[in-house]
């Protein structure tokens, strides 16, 4: 239980993925200005989150380390990653067009998202420091695909605020010009990530 509890808040509050680690900033500013599509990207990214760290990890326990090629880890998952991103694209553009629509050139760029690849980077390495000695030294398939299910929730949470926050503003009528458009965006996401540094004083 102690393994399950420190695993799901590194992945959504202590170490989240935007607001701590950074990772995915493109779709964050770019898809965050309406709620419908920040929670289409984000159920997207984390459904390629936890598939892709299902067949990344042990491809890499399993087979890269005992066949010494583990430093092409990179290449194969870039490979797994792609593949996974354009069977997902498919699948929105067939069920929701203008979900579809909505993401634009986002979607593929799910492909090159550092916030997918980073996850399956970080389940492979030393996670002691992320989620405690305790839980890192019980790592296998399952519990890193349960870190890529929540590290993607966590994403898509930080998604949701930032989208709720921007359709606020919006709300309030015209900007100064010299706030308008991305630099008060970028104020909104330097607030958000000051209220997420809270959860860092958690020990995990």
């Amino acid at each position: 239980m102690g393994t399950f509890i420190a695993i799901v808040l590194a992945a959504v509050l202590t170490n989240n993925f935007i607001t701590v680690r950074t990772y995915g900033i493109c779709p964050f500013l770019g898809v965050s200005k309406k709620t419908n599509s920040a929670v289409g990207m984000g159920v997207a990214v984390t459904i390629v989150m936890a598939i892709a760290t299902a067949v990344t990890y042990p491809l890499y326990e399993y087979v890269m380390v005992p066949l010494g090629i583990e430093f092409l880890e990179i290449i194969f998952f870039i490979f797994i990653i792609a593949a996974l991103v354009q069977m997902i694209e498919k699948v929105i553009e067939k069920l929701s067009p203008p979900l579809y629509s909505a993401m634009g050139i986002y979607l593929p760029l799910i492909t090159t998202n550092c916030a997918v690849l980073g996850v399956c980077e970080l389940v492979i390495g030393d996670m002691s420091s992320i989620i405690g000695q305790t839980a890192a030294a019980a790592m296998n398939t399952g519990w890193a695909v349960l870190y890529a299910v929540f590290a993607g929730l966590g994403f898509t949470l930080v998604m949701i605020i930032m989208s709720g926050l921007r359709e606020r503003i919006g709300n309030y009528g015209e900007m100064p010009k010299a706030i308008k458009g991305f630099p008060i965006a970028m104020i909104t996401a330097s607030i958000i990530c000051m209220a997420f540094n809270v959860f860092s004083y958690i020990q995990l």
